[in-house]
């Protein structure tokens, strides 16, 4: 059953095109795989499904519902949660606190929130950092706190935004195990990523997206053999 739907999904910026009437399915359970080059349109599709940005034209259906054009917040409630290219913590809050502001953003009570916040920081162990202010903290604990604090939002749709940049290959082995927990918990998960190992590793499905529109999507064995997606990686026009 499709979790989340996309319907000729478009995102203009005056002339640009950024999304060309892109459609795709994610099926609860899965973990599916975002790629394509610098450029292709992978973070405005995120934006469009949650909220931040409003579609020139299309729909997004999810878990049933149209929740095209409503805002962040409102999506968040409904069970979508993402992290940023770019961390976003509250850096002068702990990471128990800014875990605790995504319990509180979905309606918790300050005791629930406290209680959840403890078990998302149980489960991703980091009990040994939940006191420190995010703002001591290296780049590796950055993203995980912006993960847990999604996760304290109970998504049914955790969608990763370039989770693993800029982490080195050891921390890169940790996060992937990590989201193989996620996922096992029954999260479904959809990631982009430019570290293809990981999206090899994970992904049971990937689509590939190039200058806005679809242009290939299966499993990693058809995907990694795939003409157009070799031709868009190259830096040439993808044949139709």
């Amino acid at each position: 059953m499709a979790l989340l739907e996309v319907r000729e999904l478009q995102k203009n910026f005056g002339g640009v095109v950024a999304l060309n009437s892109v459609k795709l399915k994610v099926d609860e359970g899965e973990i599916v795989g975002l790629i394509g080059p610098n450029g292709a349109g992978k973070t405005t599709l995120y934006n469009c499904v949650t909220g931040f940005y409003k579609p020139t034209s299309g729909r997004v259906m999810f878990d049933g519902k149209d929740i095209t054009g409503l805002p962040s917040h409102k999506i968040c409630k409904l069970g979508i949660a993402r992290t940023f290219q770019i961390p976003r913590p509250f850096v002068t809050l702990t990471l128990f606190e800014n875990v605790m502001v995504g319990a509180l953003g979905i309606g918790m009570t300050l005791k629930e929130a406290n209680e959840h916040a403890k078990k998302i920081i149980g489960f991703l162990m980091l009990d040994d950092y939940a006191n420190q202010p995010i703002g001591k903290l290296n780049f590796n604990y950055r993203r995980r706190c912006e993960m847990a604090r999604a996760l304290a939002t109970k998504p049914k749709l955790l969608m990763l935004d370039e989770t693993f940049a800029g982490l080195n290959p050891r921390e890169t082995d940790d996060m992937i195990e990590t989201v193989k927990k996620i996922h096992k918990e029954g999260t479904t998960i959809m990631l982009t990523e430019h570290v293809m190992r990981v999206v090899m590793s994970l992904a049971e499905r990937i689509l590939v997206l190039h200058q806005g529109t679809l242009i290939a999507e299966g499993p990693p064995a058809k995907i990694s053999t795939d003409a157009n997606v070799i031709e868009a990686y190259l830096g040439r026009t993808p044949t139709t």
